[in-house]
């Protein structure tokens, strides 16, 4: 018996193939659960590697923090949400909430090895295509190696943007071929926009099955690519392609969902607006086929899950970003990239504990995005009831606020929730990864960058007017608007100049995108992180208790994550292969 070990970074595979002296061939019998090479090369099996690159979109194996949906990497770190929970609950995320990370973190670690076992997933699908049997067609393998070098192209895009300079390491190197000698001292920003183009010429509109990425998800992706190497005109044009003729691999047209919250519900899922989800379901036989990823992030009690866990609390920077005038338009558009530090428009939250929520409700104009983002007392949160204190779990921690995008409706507990794990918080909800809001708020971007300001405002007020679609507020028991709603278009002064219109578009993003982990990677690219989480910072920690003790956003430093000591400790050995990121 001869074993062959395989390993990409970040994973090892070990594989088993017998070999037998006896002519008998008809006693050679495959080990049982075990595959062999003709299992992988013909359709069947070189779907089913390509399919295990798509699982490992939820990061499953390593850590709730590991998935692209990048609650902690995102959002918490961009500010828009707090750790919450309990202090000593979970506490290796609160260096990420306080910008202390050092590369001992195993979050950190998980990080990376959730990520690039998605890259050597993918490459093991194009390391093993050129040897597909005959009954492969042309147009399979192409459809194969299409969706594979996307996936490939999605994990090095959030490994890039989480570490910077990383390793790339593709299908023609893998363990004693080189892959322990690959160094990160090159950009690989090209190599990213490769896989993505590939994806783009190669992937057909449409597929049978929904979840697949197709010619349009490669095209938004690559277009976002080209944002986040300032190729603004390279952008622009690709994006005035993808509005024009982009739509789902179901074939629908990209458009705006006609109200905000459908984009969440899990009723609604691969709609006209999710350009690319990952996909789960529910009570399969286990967990894993659910999505895992945020199943700490729910309200304390309230009839969701097993009274756990109260993570990922919207910050009072994030509530109060929603506070509109009487004309509808954001309050204080003048520090739309730094904190919210206008008292007198503050939400009104009394952080005591009190009785029976025995406080006077907010009654001042509000953006109606607001109540399906955050979870606020006195609102109806989804179909559980008003929110109340009680669902909050250490309130001076965390504060007063709880998460509310992709939790499911009461009503949908026995169809979305998975009941094979310690808690409900598995559930078969798609998670958006790449939505047509985000698309075009993108291209608006690419707009102003290149001196399109009236069509910049186009594409951002048709977002605010979905936002303003009264069908879509959230409403009492009598069906009246829950809070006193108030969003309009922006006017022509609003998109004034270059310098105007960029704040617009960047704080549109900050509303729009709220709570769904794009936050901390807007504000890097942006080059503004270190001046506005230091002003948030400021702003944040007087409303709570401990929980940014010490917190201090170094430039420089803490727009990028250390490379983990673990891989520096295993890769480097007596060379100095991997170099670590500045400041760490």
């Amino acid at each position: 018996m001869k074993k062959i070990i395989t390993k990409g970074v970040g994973v090892t595979l070990l594989l088993t193939v017998i070999s037998v002296a006896c002519k008998d061939t008809f006693l050679d019998v495959a080990p049982t659960g075990q595959l062999t090479g003709t299992n992988l090369t013909n359709t069947a099996g070189l779907q089913g590697l390509l399919i295990s690159s798509y699982a490992q979109l939820n990061g499953r194996g390593f850590s709730q923090t590991a998935s692209p949906t990048n609650w902690v990497y995102g959002s918490i770190m961009g500010g828009d949400a707090n750790k919450g929970s309990d202090p000593s609950d979970f506490n290796a995320i609160t260096p990420f909430e306080t910008y202390l990370i050092n590369s001992a973190s195993a979050e950190v670690n998980s990080r990376w090895n959730a990520l690039y076992e998605g890259v050597s997933r993918a490459n093991s699908v194009l390391r093993t295509l050129p040897s597909a049997d005959a009954t492969v067609t042309a147009a399979v393998k192409q459809q194969v190696s299409g969706e594979a070098r996307f996936l490939r192209g999605l994990y090095y895009f959030d490994l890039k943007r989480t570490f910077n300079m990383v390793p790339y390491i593709d299908e023609t190197v893998d363990y004693g071929t080189g892959i322990a000698t690959v160094k990160n001292d090159v950009d690989i920003w090209p190599k990213i926009e490769a896989d993505f183009q590939y994806a783009y010429d190669n992937l057909a509109e449409t597929n049978s099955q929904a979840g697949r990425a197709n010619k349009w998800a490669a095209a938004t992706y690559l277009a976002r690519t080209y944002m986040y190497e300032k190729k603004y005109a390279e952008a622009k044009k690709l994006y005035d392609l993808i509005i024009a003729n982009g739509k789902t691999t179901n074939g629908k047209k990209y458009g705006l969902v006609s109200q905000f919250a459908q984009v969440f519900n899990s009723a609604n899922e691969n709609s006209e607006e999710a350009v690319f989800s990952t996909q789960n379901v529910a009570n399969a036989g286990s967990s894993d086929a659910a999505s895992g990823d945020l199943n700490l992030n729910y309200p304390y009690s309230a009839g969701i899950g097993a009274t756990c866990c109260d993570f990922f609390k919207p910050s009072f920077d994030a509530a109060n970003s929603f506070r509109t005038g009487a004309n509808g338009l954001p309050v204080d558009m003048a520090q739309a990239n730094g904190a919210y530090d206008n008292a007198t428009n503050e939400l009104k939250t009394d952080m005591g504990l009190l009785p029976a929520d025995a406080f006077t409700p907010d009654t001042k104009t509000v953006d109606p995005r607001l109540d399906h983002t955050v979870g606020r007392r006195g609102i109806p949160y989804l179909d559980y009831g008003n929110f109340t204190s009680a669902w909050t779990r250490n309130q001076g921690f965390g504060g007063p606020y709880s998460t509310k995008k992709y939790v499911f409706y009461l009503a949908q507990q026995g169809k979305v929730a998975d009941v094979s794990n310690w808690t409900k918080g598995w559930s078969a909800t798609n998670i958006v990864l790449m939505r047509y809001s985000d698309v075009l708020l993108m291209a608006a971007e690419a707009e102003v960058e290149v001196g399109s300001l009236s069509k910049a405002m186009e594409y951002v007020n048709l977002v605010r007017n979905r936002a303003a679609n009264p069908a879509g507020f959230v409403t009492t028991s009598d069906g009246k608007p829950a809070a006193n709603y108030v969003i309009s278009p922006y006017p022509a002064s609003a998109f004034s100049s270059q310098d105007v219109a960029r704040n617009t578009v960047r704080f549109e993003r900050k509303l729009e995108l709220s709570q769904e982990g794009q936050r901390f990677f807007d504000l890097v690219r942006w080059g503004i992180a270190a001046p506005t989480l230091t002003a948030f910072l400021t702003y944040e920690k007087t409303k709570l208790s401990n929980a940014y003790s010490g917190a201090v956003f170094t430039a420089g430093k803490n727009e990028y994550l250390p490379l983990p000591q673990t891989q520096l400790d295993l890769q480097n050995g007596s060379a100095a292969i991997l170099k670590q990121n500045p400041g760490y």
